[in-house]
C-alpha cells in the first residue's frame, strides 16, 4: 500500500478573520481558526509584513490567542499614522505546506 505522507495533510483554515472597523484604544480581535491532522503554526501577517506578537516581543500590544486569533490590547492611532490599520492575512503554516486566509482589513475610527 502506499504510505501516509505529511504534506497529504496540510492544515487548512476553518475560520476566516474577516473586515473590522474598531475606535482607537479599544482592544480588538482578528479571528483565525485552523485545522489539520499534523502539527502547524499560525502567523499573521499585515500588509505582507509577519507581525509581532507578545512571543516575539514581550511590550507588543498583540497578542497571538491559543486559538490563532490575533488580539490586540488597544488599537493604536497616531495624529499622522494609524500603525495598526491595514489588510491582514493568517497563515498555518506545517512542515511542507501552508493554507492562507482570506484578506481582512482592520479600519481605525479617529473618534
Amino acid at each position: 500500500g502506499s504510505r501516509l505522507r505529511q504534506e497529504d495533510f496540510p492544515p487548512r483554515i476553518v475560520e476566516h478573520p474577516s473586515f473590522f472597523f474598531v475606535s482607537k484604544g479599544e482592544p480588538a480581535t482578528l479571528n483565525c481558526k485552523a485545522e489539520g491532522s499534523f502539527f502547524f503554526t499560525i502567523e499573521w501577517y499585515k500588509d505582507g509584513e509577519r507581525v509581532e506578537t507578545d512571543k516575539d516581543f514581550f511590550f507588543s500590544h498583540r497578542m497571538l490567542l491559543p486559538s490563532g486569533s490575533l488580539f490586540f490590547l488597544r488599537i493604536f492611532f497616531l495624529r499622522k499614522s494609524r500603525p495598526d490599520e491595514g489588510v491582514y492575512v493568517c497563515v498555518a503554516r506545517n512542515f511542507f505546506l501552508e493554507a492562507v486566509s482570506h484578506n481582512a482589513s482592520l479600519e481605525v475610527a479617529s473618534k
